[in-house]
């Protein structure tokens, strides 16, 4: 028997993990810029431009 399915997952998981990991945190901190832009005029939001100003 082979080791090579043992090895394929390890490095599977050594690279889907951290991946994982990545994106969990960059949607954690695009849902903050969006929670701060809503509650901090002084945060430009998309749907405004520079302090709050409707464009």
């Amino acid at each position: 028997m082979t080791h090579l399915p043992f090895i394929a997952t390890a490095y599977a998981l050594g690279i889907l993990l951290p991946v994982g990991y990545a994106m969990a945190a960059f949607q954690r901190v695009a849902a903050a810029r969006r929670k701060l832009a809503a509650i901090d005029p002084r945060v430009e939001s998309p749907r405004t431009g520079p302090r709050g100003q409707r464009t």
